[in-house]
């Protein structure tokens, strides 16, 4: 049983910093697929990251574009999301996302079976 485990978020001014940490267990870490989404309340869960197991460049959501950064340790099993410049609409409820099957460009979260719990970001203005 493949198990996330999020952590890093929090409380930041807006042009604040936070970065996201993905514990991941009970699977060969460097062969998953793995990615970042967010949900903010009353919206649908939206893509935001993802990196690939085979390496190439990551994705991002245009919304997130050169101010968030995705990167994995495949020895620590570990993927992170450093966020820069965070405004008050990256508010959200974040979550790590896996998946050994290919995933498409943007990716779809149906296309990833595990899941993290979330993890709270919340950007005062």
């Amino acid at each position: 049983q493949v198990q996330l485990v999020e952590s890093g978020g929090g409380l930041v001014q807006a042009g604040g910093s936070l970065r996201l940490s993905c514990a991941v267990s009970g699977s060969t870490f460097r062969l998953l697929n793995m990615g970042w989404f967010r949900q903010a309340p009353g919206k649908e869960r939206e893509f935001v990251a993802a990196i690939r197991w085979s390496g190439g460049s990551p994705y991002y959501a245009d919304s997130v574009k050169g101010r968030f950064t995705i990167s994995r340790d495949n020895a620590k099993a570990t993927v992170s999301l450093q966020m820069n410049i965070l405004k008050p609409a990256d508010a959200a409820v974040y979550y790590c996302a896996a998946s050994a099957l290919a995933i498409t460009t943007p990716p779809k979260d149906h296309q990833f079976p595990y899941w993290g719990q979330g993890t709270q970001v919340t950007v005062s203005s």
